[in-house]
């Protein structure tokens, strides 16, 4: 409690993070950095036109078109799997309702991970595409100039046409999924990149201890420095937990404070469950990232260089500075070796794709081994400086 400005750290920064930037990019990222997103097709109808509207919507340069599924068992798994955001479902009878002069409908399958905008921008390029076969086939049937009174009164109804979106998720209950909130998508990016920043006062404690003497004390008393370590794991992982449900709490109920959308727990036993253990992960490989860089940390100055510097680089990289989607094709897969990016993704399977534990349990285990490699590091670094 004395250490105000590790607090601050702990606390107050995420805390900030998360209120500015689930109001700030509550409709940011355009349609225009959507180039890296990919789509397909999934053509059920089968007809002249339909393929006519695949065409129309493979000539956009906004998005990214990659090869149609199989069916609609492969594009979910494609969609939940994150090879393509989005599969536009051509529905059997298309050019049928195109043909009677009805309001087309198609279905939109997305991955929740995406944000708003770029959702609503491949919409957009959908109604367009649908809207411009659907009046050249009005012109084609019509002849052109021909008949102009009847062409005047089917193209006045020509409208946008109907499109359901459906947010695919991993329970496989196979209901309309409501697309997510940015707070969705920032609470759970914030609390990962604040739980790693508990660098900042285990090494200020660290250290303090190493100039004071008192870890030369101990060793002299014959106390293990994995003993040592141990008596600074358990309480920090207890503060990253609290930080958890601060953070959790602000976006519940401070963010729509202040004009944003609250943040949506998702329901169920099993969902929450694998909530609280991605939080426990995330927190036993940040304290045990935060003990390793402790232990080769000689000043306050070194451990705030090697521990932000090497929070903001996994944070870069892994997804939470930007979006992996945004990146470069040729950069996206080295997000994969940042444990935020786990962390991150695993958040988005429970909170956004409605996971349940078994989706949680390989991040966490994965979370957990690093974290335990960090700290078996530590202790092993600690003890050939002991020697």
């Amino acid at each position: 409690m004395r250490d105000w400005h590790g607090l601050a750290a702990l606390f107050i920064m995420p805390a900030v993070f998360i209120l500015v930037m689930s109001l700030a990019l509550a409709e940011s990222l355009s349609a225009r950095q959507g180039i890296a997103i990919g789509y397909a097709v999934l053509d059920l109808d089968a007809s002249p036109v339909s393929r006519t509207l695949d065409e129309q919507l493979g000539q956009t340069d906004v998005f990214t078109k990659h090869a149609p599924p199989s069916g609609e068992t492969d594009a979910r798994r494609r969609v939940e799997a994150g090879e393509i955001a989005f599969v536009l479902v051509i529905p059997q009878g298309f050019a049928r309702q195109i043909g009677a002069n009805k309001t087309p409908t198609l279905r939109f399958l997305l991955d929740p991970a995406v944000p708003r905008a770029l959702r609503e921008g491949f919409r957009q390029q959908a109604e367009a595409a649908t809207i411009r076969v659907w009046l050249t086939h009005v012109l084609e049937r019509l002849g052109q100039s021909m008949m102009l009174p009847e062409l005047r009164r089917v193209t006045e109804r020509v409208g946008a046409p109907e499109i359901v979106s459906e947010a695919v998720g991993l329970d496989g209950g196979g209901e309309v999924l409501a697309p997510p909130s940015s707070v969705q998508q920032n609470v759970p990016a914030w609390l990962i990149f604040s739980m790693f920043f508990v660098v900042v006062p285990i090494s200020a404690v660290f250290i303090g201890e190493r100039q004071r003497g008192t870890l030369q004390r101990l060793f002299t008393q014959r106390v293990s420095f994995g003993f040592v370590l141990a008596g600074k794991f358990a309480p920090f992982l207890l503060v990253n937990q609290l930080q958890a449900v601060v953070m959790v709490a602000i976006g519940r109920w401070l963010v729509p404070l202040c004009g944003g959308e609250a943040l949506v727990l998702p329901g169920g036993a099993s969902a929450l469950a694998a909530l609280w253990l991605l939080s426990l992960a995330v927190g036993v490989a940040a304290v045990g990232w935060a003990l390793f860089i402790a232990s080769i940390a000689h000043s306050s100055e070194q451990a705030t260089v090697l521990g932000g510097a090497g929070n903001i680089v996994m944070g870069a990289i892994g997804g939470i500075m930007v979006p992996r989607f945004v990146m470069p094709p040729a950069m996206q897969p080295w997000t994969r070796l940042s444990p935020m990016d786990w962390a991150l993704e695993g958040f988005h399977h429970v909170m956004l794709r409605h996971g349940g534990l078994s989706d949680a349990l390989p991040v966490v285990a994965a979370l957990v081994c690093f974290g335990l490699c960090a700290l078996l590091a530590a202790i092993l670094l600690g003890r050939r400086a002991r020697d």
